[in-house]
This record gives structure tokens, sequence and C-alpha cells, in this order.
């Protein structure tokens, strides 16, 4: 199946034009294969009659020619008529020459053509439809022109197929176009097989078509394979270009060099792409304002660029452009449109600042600060409330002192000149500044007009007399004094004077401020005394100058301060001082240990330090010493030394002879480290303190009251005299339990308590305490009913030796004997030791009130009455003494 059209004519004129370059060659031709064609009486132009296999006859033909001029030949060996042909005969023959000019080889191919007589048969169901694996036929490119006139419906081309030639076959079409949106725009004559276009088409919405068509027999067989048919679309220039954007901003700085770029324009256009009709040129159309022409555009890339240097934002703060983009490559008959672009010049700092005048002056009271004495006007082109605008003004000269401080007002942009520091008439009766301005931006313009002088100006301050009070100047005057100068020295004072007249006369002086009290002032003079010794060691901080405040007053009343700062000169008058006064050393780990001394007089009367220990046998054939540094010694043990405390006088001496005797206790230890030393009560050279004696002589008083009490009840016991057993149960007071005490309790010490009549009788008094091993022991007899005589033992270990209710104690004195003598032996031990069960040399046992029930009651716990009461209380007892009379009076 093949297809033909209007294009074929092209193609005889190329083949006819070969035919006049033919090179004729000068040997024989071979002759190939026959080949017959049936073909219809009459043939029109640019027909396909048939192929021919070329490569089979001559692969490497370079030239292909028809010896009859109405067939053409081309390159795949299909043959086509050049003209119309009409068959007068039945047949007709022609020849196709090949050559190959390399191998000078030449083939002819004979070519017979014959009409077609017979008539076309429908194929029967039962026969076999010959089918070629290979195509012969091959469509020929089509296309159609967007947006044809017509006539419609417009003739493509033709369709045909081979088996057309042995059987009746029927022509379809499908795809885009055809059974695909759009709907019914091709159709194709089902028996000639020519192709139809219905309607015009845009090829920006269809660029190509791609159909199939289908060659079949009468009773749907496919003759043949389906063939492509491609319907490329041809653009026409119908679209006009369009600018991305209607209107386009952009901004440039002002004073911009040539060739800065503004901003990019684009376009776009819907024709078909890299052909003419999509080939755009920019243009700028109008400039407004004209003049001068500021701006170019490429015409290809669409950038907008400076082409002039004359942009200046306080001319011409805004540009607008008439930008034109046409296709075509920018031809005359391209299509074309517009957009406008609106360039805006950005503010630089190219105007410096000015001032209106070039000299200012202005006037200001002496001894006034913080006023303001001038306001500066400037004038400046650049855009306003902008950083190139803003005004920054500067003192060039004339404020050495900083008297004078210049500043911007944001609202004005005026500088305004205020005095910051008082100005003194009598010193500068004019100043004159040398003022300058730029502003906060950079300057950008030209460098030149950096060091005219439009940005500079000159302001003279008159300064206006005042009558002032006194000044004190300089605020701090020195003196100097030695130490430990006698009361009533005299030292220069301070001298204010009168700014007027630069005399101190007629000013009175008084002390505002002294620290220690150690001067006074002469009212008249000012110069100062001492009221007291001065001690430079006691000023603080240490080496420090002693500061007086004096008040300087004129006869006005006006008055001014100042500081007198005395430096007291150091003379030799403390001597060093040891640091420690007690030290630990661990023997043997320990083989010595170091002190140190400080001196609080100057260098010069302090280090280096002298240390020596007295020239005694004891101490020196125990200790040794020697200098480590200026300020610090070793002290060092020899090995006979014993474990136990010593006291050690060291004397210290300064540089400037001054010295000092320390006596150290020095606790020489058996020890791994100083703060785990204890020391054992068999410590060599323990020696008791007349406190400890004292201490050990009251604890031995207060054992042998006890033991006379105890004696008396057991006397009293043998006389068995009661007393009645209502007083016995009057005002019974636990101490330390919460519930009546049991009826019968054993002690562990021997004591037993029995219970008669049910009858509560209590025994009364503190018998004493006691420490062994550590742990404390305490007897206590309370006063009332269902009393305790409770035992403590450690921490919470209780024994009770109740007195039960109508119970009486039997002891005679041998038990009291065994239980009160080890007790105080330990006692008499103890007495010895601090709280640490540490010898003590000189320690006193304090024994304190702890109220009642407390295991270190007092001794006359027993009664309430002082001695000069005399005996009538035993006429009416109370009733703590209820147990005490029912044992003295009961066996």
């Amino acid at each position: 199946m093949a297809a033909a059209g209007p294009q074929s004519s092209l193609r005889g004129a190329l083949c006819r034009q070969l035919l006049l370059t033919l090179v004729v060659f000068s040997f024989a031709c071979e002759a190939c294969k026959k080949v017959i064609f049936h073909i219809p009486s009459k043939l029109e132009a640019d027909k396909v009659v048939g192929r021919v296999n070329l490569k089979e006859c001559l692969g490497s033909a370079d030239h292909i020619q028809s010896s009859d001029p109405d067939f053409r030949v081309l390159e795949d060996g299909s043959v086509y008529t050049a003209h119309a042909v009409v068959l007068s005969d039945e047949k007709r023959s022609f020849t196709i020459w090949l050559s190959d000019s390399k191998k000078q080889t030449q083939k002819e191919i004979p070519v017979l053509l014959e009409h077609q007589k017979k008539v076309l048969r429908k194929r029967h169901t039962k026969e076999t439809v010959l089918r070629r694996s290979k195509r012969r036929w091959a469509p020929i490119p089509c296309s159609m022109l967007e947006n044809s006139l017509g006539p419609f419906p417009l003739f493509l081309q033709q369709v045909q197929s081979d088996a057309a030639q042995n059987y009746t076959i029927f022509y379809s079409i499908s795809g885009r176009g055809v059974d695909q949106e759009p709907l019914n725009l091709f159709f194709i004559e089902k028996d000639t097989g020519n192709l139809y276009c219905t309607r015009p088409v845009d090829r920006e919405e269809y660029d190509v078509f791609d159909l199939i068509a289908h060659a079949s027999t009468a009773d749907g067989y496919s003759a043949d394979l389906p063939l492509p048919l491609p319907i490329r679309v041809e653009d026409e220039n119908d679209n006009h270009p369009i600018f991305t954007e209607t209107i386009y901003n952009f901004e440039v700085p002002e004073s911009s060099r040539i060739g800065t770029t503004v901003g990019v324009i684009c376009a776009t256009d819907r024709d078909e792409p890299d052909t003419m009709h999509t080939r755009l040129k920019y243009s700028i159309l109008e400039q407004t304002p004209g003049s001068p022409r500021i701006f170019s555009v490429h015409p290809g890339t669409g950038v907008i660029t400076t082409v002039s240097h004359y942009l200046d934002r306080e001319a011409v703060d805004k540009y607008s452009l008439i930008m034109k983009v046409q296709d075509m490559d920018g031809q005359f008959f391209g299509l074309m449109s517009t957009a406008t672009c609106i360039i805006t010049v950005k503010d630089s700092n190219d105007n410096l600042p000015t001032f209106r005048q070039k000299a200012y002056e202005a006037s200001v009271e002496e001894n006034t600060f913080d006023v303001e004495i001038l306001r500066i006007p400037i004038e400046d082109k650049d855009l306003i409330n902008t950083a190139n605008w803003r005004a920054n003004f500067t003192i060039l000269n004339g404020n050495e002192n900083g008297h004078f401080k210049i500043s911007t007002d944001k609202e004005t942009n005026e500088g305004v000149l205020c005095v910051v520091k008082p100005l003194n008439y009598e010193e500068d009766r004019q100043v004159v500044l040398e003022i300058g301005v730029g502003n906060e931006a950079p300057f950008t313009g030209d460098v030149t007009l950096r060091m005219t002088n439009m940005n500079r100006a000159r302001v003279t301050v008159h300064v206006k007399d005042q009558d002032e009070g006194p000044e004190c100047r300089p605020a701090v005057q020195y003196v100097q004094i030695k130490e430990n100068s006698p009361v009533g020295s005299n030292i220069n004072g301070y001298k204010a004077y009168d700014p007027e007249t630069r005399s101190s006369s007629g000013l009175r002086y008084k002390l505002l401020h002294d620290p220690k009290g150690w001067i006074t002032i002469n009212e008249i003079s000012g110069s100062l005394e001492t009221s007291k010794i001065l001690d430079r060691e006691a000023v603080t901080p240490r080496r420090a100058l002693y500061n007086v405040t004096v008040l300087a007053i004129d006869k006005d009343s006006r008055s001014c301060t100042g500081t007198v700062a005395v430096n007291i000169e150091d003379e030799n008058d403390n001597p060093p001082k040891i640091l420690q006064n007690y030290l630990v050393i661990c023997k043997p780990k320990m083989e010595y240990v170091d002190i140190s001394a400080v001196d609080p007089d100057e260098p010069i009367h302090g280090p280096p330090f002298h240390f020596s220990l007295p020239k005694t046998p004891e101490i020196n054939r125990l200790w040794t010493l020697a200098k480590v540094n200026d300020t610090a010694a070793r002290l060092s043990y020899l090995k006979n030394a014993k474990f136990q405390e010593y006291y050690i006088s060291i004397t210290v001496k300064d540089g400037g002879g001054q010295s000092a005797i320390t006596t150290l206790r020095v606790n020489l230890c058996d020890c791994t480290h100083p703060d785990k030393c204890r020391m054992t009560a068999g410590s060599a050279g323990m020696v008791l303190g007349k406190w400890a004696i004292l201490a050990i002589l009251l604890g031995i008083a207060l054992l042998f009251s006890i033991l006379l009490t105890v004696v008396c009840g057991l006397v009293s016991a043998r006389n068995e005299k009661t007393f009645p057993e209502d007083l016995a149960q009057q005002n019974l007071i636990i101490s330390n339990t919460e519930a009546p005490g049991d009826d019968k309790v054993c002690s562990a010490n021997g004591f037993t308590t029995h219970t008669v009549d049910n009858s509560s009788q209590g025994f009364c008094g503190t018998m004493g305490s006691e420490v062994r091993n550590g742990r404390q022991e305490t007897f206590e007899m309370v006063k009332g009913g269902n009393q305790t005589l409770e035992l403590c033992q450690g921490a919470g270990h209780h024994h009770t030796l109740d007195s039960c209710r109508g119970g009486t104690v039997e002891m005679d004195h041998s038990e009291w004997y065994n239980f009160t003598q080890p007790r105080l032996g330990e006692k008499l031990h103890l007495c010895n030791q601090d709280e640490d069960h540490m010898p003590s040399q000189d320690y006193v046992l304090t024994y304190n009130y702890e109220g009642r029930g407390s295991p270190a009651g007092s001794v006359g716990c027993c009664s309430e009455k002082q001695e000069d009461d005399g005996l009538d209380f035993l006429n009416n007892l109370e009733t703590k003494f209820t147990a005490l009379a029912e044992t003295c009076t009961k066996k």
C-alpha cells in the first residue's frame, strides 16, 4: 500500500536534472532480471507504477536513469510517472540504467508495462491471500497548512494497496482527527483511497495527526498491514508575541556607570519554535522624558542597560519606556506588541550637606552645663529622611577640653550645639569652634567636593562672667607625715581660692569627713593638725592614703569641697607575728612542720625574719628550728621526743630589729593525719590544773552526800517508823514512763522491791550517775507513787527499780558499799578527762541543772527548803519524802 501526492512533480524535476549530468561509460552493460508491471491504460502524473529491487541488480549503484522520460526512478527503486501516461498499445517497455562510477560498472533492468484487462473478482472465502513479509510501499510524508482557506474538503493524498491489483480493496482510516478528538476532521474515499481534510486546523492546538490507514476486502479481510499516515500541520505566523508583564517596574541608582543593568524584559510567541515566526526582537519605542537618551535594550535578550551617566534623581526621579517586541526577527511584516517599563531612579549620596552661612555666634554663662546654646541649619538635596539626607555633625577644632557636644535633631536635621562641661570665664572668655557636617551614608559623588569649605563652619562661643564661690582646685591635694608623730603635729592643709581674685583670703575651712578622727583643721588657714597618734597599719585598706574631706566657705556661704590625701610614712613599730598557735605533728609520718610569720609594717621594715628557739636543754634536746625562706621556718623533732603536747616559745625578729616571742602549743601525736590525732590517758607530762582539781573535789562531795542520805534511810528503816499511807499518794509524778509502774521489778544490781497491802509508797532522790565503758548508767529515785529507780545504759538500755505499792526496800551496809565503791573509783578517773576521753591538764567538768528527772540531778533534790528555814519543815513533810520515811521505819 502506498500514497501519492502533488509533491512527486518535484522529484521528477530532480530526475530530469540528473539526466543532463549523466556520464556515458564505454563498457558493455549487463542485463538483470526483467520486471513486469500491470497498469491501467491511463495514469496521471506522479503516480506510483511499481517498485524495482535495485540492490539485487547492482547494490553499489550511484547513478540511476530511466530510458523513458515519462517515468522516473527513485533511489529505493520506486517507479513514478513523470507525466500523465496513456497506454495506446497493450504493452510498453523501457530500461532502467544502473552505474557505479567507482567500479566503472553498468547494468540495466528491462521494464515491461502491460495493460490490465482482467476483471477484478471477489476473493473466495477459502482462497488464501498471499502475503509478503516485507512491504514494498512506503508513505510519502504529507503536510497541510494551518488555517487553510480551502476549498473544503481539501485533498491531501491518495492511499493505494498492492492487493488492489488482484482484489477489490476498500480503504479506511482511524486515529486522532477521525474517531478521536477532533472528530471527523479527516476522511478517506472507500474505493479510491483519496484522503481529505474537512476544515481548517490550528497548529498551536494540533501540530501533527498520526492516522492509520487500513486496506480490506469486501468480506472484511485485511489485505495489507496498517499503514501509518503522519500529517504534519505547517505553522503560519498567526500569533503575536506577548510580554510576560503589562508593566515592568525597575530601579536604578543615580550616578550609575554606563552599562549598568536596569532589568530584563521577556516575551513569548505561541508559533512554532526555532522558526522565523518565533524569532523575537526587542526595541524601545519611546522614552519619557525623552532627552537625553538614557536607556537601551538588547534586541535579542531584552536586557535594559544605561547608556548615559546623566542619571540624577534630583533632576528626574522616574522614567517611562514604551517597549516593543516583534517576531520575524523584527521585519516590517512581523507581528508585534508593546509593554510599559517604569524605571525609578534611587537616591545616592551625591550631594553634600551645606551650611547656610559660614560663621555663627553663641553665648553661655560660666559654670553652666547641659544647656543648648545654638542650632545650626543645613541644606541637602538628597532624598529626605534617608541616610543620604540625615546630617552628621562633628566638632573639628576648639573642643580639646571636651566642654561642647553637637548632635543632630532627627526631625529638622539641624545641628544642636550644647555645653556639657562648665566653662570658666577667668580661663576662657571666648571659644572658637570649627564644625564639620557630613551624612550618615558615605559620599558617592565627586571626591574633590569633599575638600570644599561648604561643609565647614565656624562657631564663636562667648563666655559670660558670674560671681561664683570658691574653687577647690585641684580636687585632691597631697600631704605627708610620719607614723606615730606626736599629737599636735602640723600638716600642710588644703588651699582653696576665689576665682575672681585668685586669692585664698576670706575663706573659712571645715572638716567634712575624717575616718579615724585623727585630724583637726585650722578654720582660717586650712592647715591640719594631728589630734591622735597616726597608725599607718590602721588605715583601710593597708598601705592606702588617709583621705580627709575639707569644706571651703566664702563670706556669702558659697562653698566647695576638696580632699586632703595624707601619706603616712611607715615606722618599724610592729614586730612580726607567727600565724599559727596550735600545731599537730603526726609521728613518725611527719618529720617536721612549717611555721610562717607576717609583719604589718612596710617591706623595708619586714622580711627577712629570723626565727630562734629558747636556749633551754628541755627544748633543744627535743626540737630544732631551720630557715625555709624569708618569712617561714621549719620546726623538727628529734627521735627521742615522746608523744605529748609541748609548749615551745619561738622568737621572731624582723630586719629592723623588732622582735616578739610566741608560744606554740605543739601536739606530737601517734597518728596518720593531724585531724585524727587523739591523746591517750597515759600521756607523759600530764598535769592537773586547778579547775580540774576543784571538779574532782566537787564530785567527791557529791558522792559523800548521796552516801549519807542512803545511810540515814537504812537506819530509819530499822526503827520501823511509818507514815500515813495517804501521804505517799498525794503528788506522785512519773518522769520517764507513760503508764503506772509494775508491781515488782528486780534490778540488775541486786535491789529488790516488794508489794505489801497494795499500798503505793515511793523512794525519792537522785542516787548518782556513772560512766562505764563509754556508756552512762543513771540511778534516779523520783517522788510520787509508782516511782522508778532507773538504770540508763548506753543508748536506750533501761533497767527499772520500781518502788512497789506497800513494798519495803531491805539493804544492809555491805550491799551499799559493794554497789557504790567501784562507781566512785570510775568517777574519780573520769574527772581527769575531757568530753573526748582525752587526758586534760586544766579541765573543769561542768555540772548543769537539766530539770527534774534529769540523770545529772542536784544533790539536794530531796528538799526544797533552805537551811535558814530551821527544822520546822519536819512537822509537815511533803509527799516526796514518803518513800524515804517508809524505808527508814521498816526493816
